[in-house]
């Protein structure tokens, strides 16, 4: 599920102040740098999302006359595509 890159800092201060407040971490760095790492992590690992889904669009342009003809789904193409990417790279999405 995607979520929208304005709610990432909401999401990882509750991360974080979660972790806090009920003891299950204690820092060593100050809590605003726990805060802005978890975003970046989270950030990162969107981006990877995007990646993938870019590729696969490179990859189904080769495709693009049968699409246009009716002869292949490109949303299932698409889908089909991105599952045998994750799976030969151990992804998990």
């Amino acid at each position: 599920m995607r979520i929208p890159k304005a709610w990432i800092p909401l999401i990882s201060k509750k991360i974080i102040n979660d972790l806090l407040n009920k003891d299950l971490i204690i820092p060593q760095i100050p809590a605003e740098t726990l805060v802005a790492k978890t975003e970046k992590l989270i950030m990162d690992e969107l981006m990877a999302e995007d990646r993938l889904n870019e590729e696969v669009r490179e990859i189904l342009k080769k495709f693009s006359g049968d699409i246009e003809k009716g002869r292949l789904d490109y949303r299932k193409m698409f889908e089909i595509t991105k599952k045998k990417l994750v799976a030969e790279r151990g992804i998990i999405v």
